[in-house]
C-alpha cells in the first residue's frame, strides 16, 4: 500500500478514488455531500410533508390519464420498494418500465412480475436491440474504462424518458437513495451520451438506431435532455431522498408484501455486474462497495468496523461462473476477452465528452437539479464527486 494513501475517517472511502479530498478532521468530500444532501432532504415530519406534495403534484400532472408516473423498475430492493411504497401508500398509478439488455437476473425477473402483479400493476419491458447492446458492450470493454455499464445506464434512463414520452407522462420516479447507495465516483461511473457515442465510434461495429422521441435507444446527449425536460416537462422525482429506508427492515418487509427473494447481492439484479466487479477490482483497483457501504456507514445502517471487514473479502458478486456465462453471451472466448482486457487502464476524459461543457453550466445545472428537470444528485455527482 502507498505511503500516500489515507482513508476517510468517518466512512471507508480512501485514495483510490481519484480525485479525493480530506478535511483537517480527516473526513471525505464524499461525506460532505452527504451532509449537504441531508440537510437539504430532511427525513421525519418534513420528509412527509414533502412526500405527500410531490405525489399531489404527480396526481396533478397524472389527471385524466392511465398511468401518472413512470417507475424503472429491476427487480432489486430499492425499486421494489419504490413500487411497493408508491402504490400502497400514496395511490399512485404508475407504469413500471423495465430495461432488458438481456443479462438480468432471473431472480429479479420473478420479483418484478410476482410485484407487478400483486399490486395490479402493468409492466412494460422495453427490450434493447440485443446487436446493440452487446457491442456496446464490447466497445467499452475494448475503451479499457471502469465505467464499463454505460450503455446499460443510458439505456435504463432513455427507456424511462420514451415511455413517458410516448405515453404523455410528466413525472418519473427513480427509486434510489443517497442514504443508502451513495454517489458513484465520477471517474468510475461517468454518465454522458456524447462519451458513449465516441466509444461506440472508435470501437463499435454495429451502427446504432436513429433517435426517436417515443423510441430514443442509446442517444441521451444534451439536446435530447433538452427536449425531454423543457418541451415535454418531464421531471424526476428521486422519492426514497425523503423516506426513512432502512434496508433491514425493507427486506423482511418486501418478502412478506411481494414475496420478493434477495437476488444475492446489491446490483445483481443484472448479471453482468459480475463482470464489472471483476475487472474494476482487478484492472482499476476499484472496490465498487466503497460507495455504498460508506452511504450505509453514514446514515448509520452499517457499522464501519463492519464495512472494513467485508471489503477486505472479495465481493460474492464475482461468481466465476456468471462471468464465464456473460462473457459466452457477448460472443466472446475467454481467451478474447482476457486479450482485450489486458490494454492499459484509461478514463472517460480519454475520449471526447461533454465535460468541460458541464464545468462551464455549473449554476444552470444545479437550478435544474433544484427543479427536478435533472435528476437531484445531478450537481453533486458532476462537481462534488
Amino acid at each position: 500500500m502507498s505511503d500516500s494513501y489515507q482513508q476517510c475517517t468517518r466512512c471507508i472511502m480512501d485514495t483510490t478514488v481519484a480525485g479525493i479530498r480530506f478535511d483537517a478532521r480527516g473526513e471525505c468530500n464524499f461525506c460532505a455531500v452527504h451532509d449537504h444532501m441531508d440537510q437539504a432532504f430532511p427525513l421525519g415530519e418534513a420528509g412527509r410533508r414533502k412526500v405527500q406534495a410531490l405525489a399531489a403534484d404527480i396526481k396533478r400532472t397524472g389527471q385524466g390519464r392511465k398511468y401518472d408516473c413512470v417507475l424503472g423498475v429491476s427487480g432489486g430492493r430499492d425499486s421494489s420498494f419504490a413500487l411497493w411504497y408508491c402504490v400502497t401508500k400514496l395511490g399512485l398509478r404508475p407504469l413500471a418500465v423495465h430495461f432488458n439488455d438481456g443479462f438480468g437476473n432471473p431472480i429479479a425477473g420473478e420479483n418484478m412480475t410476482k410485484a407487478c402483479r400483486k399490486l395490479g400493476v402493468e409492466m412494460r419491458t422495453i427490450t434493447s436491440d440485443w446487436r446493440e447492446s452487446k457491442d456496446l458492450k464490447i466497445a467499452f470493454l475494448k475503451a479499457s474504462v471502469p465505467d464499463m455499464e454505460e450503455g446499460t445506464d443510458v439505456g435504463i434512463a432513455t427507456a424511462l424518458y420514451g415511455v413517458a414520452a410516448k405515453e404523455g407522462i410528466q413525472r418519473i420516479i427513480i427509486g434510489q437513495s443517497f442514504r443508502t447507495e451513495g454517489i458513484a465516483p465520477l471517474s468510475w461511473n461517468y454518465l454522458d451520451g456524447k462519451y458513449l457515442k465516441a466509444v461506440h465510434q472508435q470501437f463499435g461495429t454495429v451502427p446504432l438506431r436513429p433517435w426517436k422521441a417515443d423510441d430514443p435507444g442509446f442517444h441521451l446527449d444534451l439536446k435530447e435532455m433538452f427536449y425531454y425536460a423543457f418541451i415535454r416537462r418531464i421531471k424526476t422525482v428521486t422519492l426514497l431522498y425523503h423516506v426513512d429506508y432502512v434496508r433491514a427492515d425493507v427486506d423482511e418487509l418486501l418478502t412478506r408484501e411481494l414475496d420478493w427473494v434477495n437476488p444475492g447481492a446489491h446490483y445483481f439484479d443484472d448479471l453482468y455486474q459480475s463482470v464489472i466487479y471483476y475487472l474494476n477490482r482487478t484492472k482499476f483497483n476499484i472496490d465498487r462497495r466503497l460507495f455504498n457501504y460508506s452511504a450505509l456507514v453514514r446514515s448509520g445502517q452499517m457499522p464501519r468496523p463492519v464495512a472494513l471487514e467485508r471489503v477486505m473479502h472479495i465481493n460474492k458478486i464475482e461468481d466465476e461462473k456468471v462471468i464465464n456465462l456473460c462473457i459466452k453471451r457477448l460472443g466472446l472466448t475467454r481467451a478474447e476477452f482476457e486479450q482485450i482486457v489486458a490494454t492499459p487502464p484509461k478514463t472517460f476524459r480519454d475520449y471526447p465528452n461533454n465535460y468541460s461543457l458541464i464545468r462551464l453550466l455549473r449554476w444552470p445545472i444545479k437550478l435544474l437539479s433544484h427543479l427536478n428537470l435533472i435528476p437531484e444528485s445531478a450537481h453533486d455527482k458532476y462537481f462534488n464527486c
